[in-house]
């Protein structure tokens, strides 16, 4: 039985045979589980790229999607399902919220921008990014150009300052419905480099390559995915009028606690924790405001 969100469409899993048709590059990356279905390698970076773009193309109407060698290239299912389970939280228990009304910030969007295209075409929301890093804000910009769906609903700015998350982001005049968020996982390079190892280890892939591409500040920061929540946070408190829901991806079930007991202490008027499962991975989705 899926783990998925009811409305994503990807919960039956992939139609292979649509995929390669409508991305034939994928074709090389396709072989057979021990069950005699098809499938790719989620642990080579390549593979998955390939699936994304064919994913993008096939089921969202984007005509071209690229990134970098080395960033960071999400699943689209799992990421998909995070902005099915926060439309939930928007709705509140009534109709779905849709359209261009509707504001969204993606922090740290990537090189990738999923969140901002999958807000865009799933429920035609305006989604504004914000990054820091040069090179992915000019791969999003480059997305944005070469894909005329994604024009009217997608705008960046970029974090000129690397200490902050929201602070030089947000204006005076804005407001946002709601804030999405990838924090970086591990709290240093060489913890990183390390978990990737392990992980070929386990795979059986030996020595060479990377399980999973990124660059620094999407897969590290100083004291982890803890130590960026906790800062963003406290970012939120000074712009809890001007963003109804922040929300964030919680990987480590670990830091949910302490969070909580942050958001406590902040001033937090309602705190959620939303369960996410793609496959075997358990996360979390940590939302809360400020409002009453």
């Amino acid at each position: 039985m899926s783990t998925f969100h009811p409305r994503n469409l990807h919960r039956d899993g992939y139609d292979f045979d649509r995929l390669t048709k409508v991305y034939p590059s994928l074709q090389p990356y396709v072989t057979k589980n021990p069950a005699g279905e098809p499938t790719i390698s989620f642990s080579d970076p390549e593979a998955v790229k390939a699936l994304n773009t064919a994913l993008l193309i096939g089921h969202y109407g984007v005509q071209h999607w690229d990134i970098p060698d080395g960033y960071l290239c999400p699943t689209v299912p799992g990421r998909a399902d995070y902005l099915h389970h926060l439309a939930d939280l928007l709705a509140a228990g009534g109709p779905l919220l849709r359209g261009k009304d509707i504001r969204i910030l993606d922090i740290g969007t990537g090189a990738n921008l999923i969140y901002a295209i999958l807000g865009q075409r799933i429920y035609d929301w305006s989604v504004v990014g914000t990054e820091v890093d040069p090179l992915a804000l000019k791969t999003a910009k480059a997305l944005i150009g070469i894909n005329p769906v994604l024009q009217k609903g997608i705008r960046l700015r970029q974090q000129k300052d690397r200490r902050s998350i929201l602070e030089g982001i947000i204006r005076e005049h804005d407001f946002f419905h709601a804030t999405v968020c990838n924090p970086p996982f591990y709290a240093s390079e060489a913890e990183a480099a390390e978990a990737n190892a392990r992980k070929r280890k386990n795979l059986k892939l030996g020595k060479v390559g990377r399980t999973v591409a990124g660059q620094p500040a999407e897969l590290w920061t100083e004291g982890g995915e803890r130590s960026f929540l906790l800062q963003l946070i406290r970012e939120s408190q000074a712009y809890g009028q001007q963003i109804g829901w922040f929300t964030s991806l919680v990987s480590q079930k670990e830091n949910v606690e302490p969070l909580g007991q942050a958001l406590e202490k902040a001033g937090a008027k309602a705190v959620k924790v939303i369960p996410l499962a793609a496959g075997q991975k358990r996360a979390r989705v940590l939302a809360w405001r400020f409002q009453e």
